[in-house]
């Protein structure tokens, strides 16, 4: 039991962090994280991927080096 809580905590600061560097909003993803857990992963991947497809504009090419 005190594992979950330990593992639902590290997912919540996870998720707070990559939500804060790619401009999201952080507190909701944080609690998100908080209640689901890694279970939200999946979500937030995609969420990422919209939010930044929404900044770039799904017309443009972005090739990583």
């Amino acid at each position: 039991m005190i594992s979950l809580v330990v593992l639902s905590v590290i997912f919540s600061l996870y998720f707070y962090v990559e939500a804060f560097k790619w401009g999201m909003n952080a507190k909701k993803w944080a609690f998100a994280g908080l209640i689901l857990g890694p279970v939200l992963l999946p979500m937030f991947s995609i969420s990422r991927h919209i939010h930044w497809r929404n900044a770039v504009g799904f017309n443009n090419l972005y090739i990583a080096a």
